[in-house]
């Protein structure tokens, strides 16, 4: 097993930067807290390939990174992950820059035999054999000196993502399924999964479906606030204002400090401080246009409906069996609903998923085939021009 270097200087990450602009790829994992603040705060980045690991520790190195990012940044770097999305947040938040190209091991799994959004212990143990320590779960990265065991645990994420990804890359090959999550992975490094606009942040928000659209422009201004204040103080947006309260306000539209104080949940600091600005935010609301929902269709299907779905999902079935998939990896019964409604959202018309299935699909609904049973194998046909006449 290759030594642990551990980083805390920066003579030392500077030749290690220099060691990593010579990788084609490199297998990156990060520990950080997010209990007490907006941002996740960086505490220990691990790094891995075949020959080397390193732990480095941006709490020591604060402010002297910019060769790091340069490095992490580097498009001639595939940077390996597993579940990346907050990984790449850090990254994305402390550099301003997605490190691009990403390959993330959790969407590549179901493409060979795992379940959906499997965990990096199932991994590990799935193509490794090993069981993972759950010793340092809860660990609190931000306290030093941080102890060998701890290194270890943390080092154990990059090391056996490197072996991993060697692993999935052959199998993937051998199977002809390199490119599958081309699209997928670009997804990844959309802006706007890591930094919502503000004025958008109403829009994560449970239980909104009920209000009507005076009492929505309601929560997205109160919601818009919250998260310029959150961002600004570094604070956990609950800490300022909880979802429910800002429901309830949206409700009641109080319009005054006393009535503010009357809100079950609104504690005394939180009318003193902010209690004047809420009232603000709800009487200009009041005077704005009320919003609207992007409207869901309609549940409740017609029987005709129903049975179209069965059929799509047969197809689906049959195609995933074809290539040894769980066929929910393909496509839920939810993805056909709104490819079968004219949603050009749903998965199945993307990436691999469109190439295996979504053409057929698409073409199943408009006419173009058709499916027949022969000895209980199912067939699908091609429909001709003077057939669909």
């Amino acid at each position: 097993m290759n030594e642990i270097q551990f980083v805390d200087s920066v003579a030392e990450l500077q030749l290690l930067c220099q060691k990593m602009k010579q990788e084609s790829w490199l297998a990156i994992d990060t520990e950080f807290l997010r209990e007490k603040t907006y941002y996740p705060k960086f505490c220990l980045l691990q790094i891995a390939t075949l020959e080397w690991v390193a732990c480095i520790d941006p709490i020591a190195l604060e402010g002297e990174m910019d060769e790091l990012f340069t490095v992490i940044n580097d498009p001639s770097i595939i940077k390996v992950l597993h579940s990346c999305r907050q990984d790449v947040e850090i990254f994305y938040h402390l550099s301003g820059k997605l490190p691009a190209p990403v390959y993330d091991t959790q969407l590549v799994a179901p493409l060979l035999g795992f379940q959906e959004n499997p965990g990096y212990a199932m991994l590990v143990s799935g193509f490794l054999n090993i069981n993972l320590s759950k010793t340092h779960t809860r660990t609190d990265w931000s306290q030093r000196p941080l102890s060998a065991e701890q290194v270890q645990y943390a080092a154990d994420d990059v090391i056996y993502l490197a072996q991993i990804y060697q692993m999935i890359l052959q199998k993937l090959q051998d199977l002809g399924r390199e490119d599958w999550l081309k699209e997928d992975f670009e997804q990844l490094m959309n802006p706007e999964l890591y930094d919502i606009p503000p004025e958008n942040a109403w829009l994560k928000i449970r239980g909104k479906n009920k209000l009507t659209g005076k009492q929505l422009a309601i929560v997205q201004a109160l919601a818009e606030w919250r998260e310029q204040v959150a961002k600004k103080d570094d604070r956990p947006k609950n800490w300022i204002l909880r979802d429910e309260l800002i429901l309830d306000m949206a409700k009641l539209q109080p319009t005054d400090m006393q009535a503010v104080a009357q809100i079950r949940g609104i504690n005394d600091g939180f009318v003193r401080r902010n209690g004047q600005k809420v009232c603000q935010l709800i009487k200009k609301a009041q005077e704005m246009p009320g919003l609207k929902l992007k409207t869901k269709a309609n549940n409740k299907r017609t029987q005709q409906q129903e049975a179209v779905l069965d059929i799509l999902t047969g197809l689906v079935r049959l195609r995933a069996d074809e290539n040894s998939l769980n066929p929910v990896i393909l496509a839920t019964r939810k993805d056909l609903e709104c490819l079968l409604l004219g949603g050009d959202e749903s998965p199945v018309l993307h990436g691999w998923r469109y190439s295996m299935v979504g053409q057929e699909l698409q073409n199943m609904l408009q006419g173009k085939l058709s499916i027949s049973v022969d000895q209980n194998n199912i067939r699908v046909n091609e429909i001709s021009a003077e057939q669909s006449e």
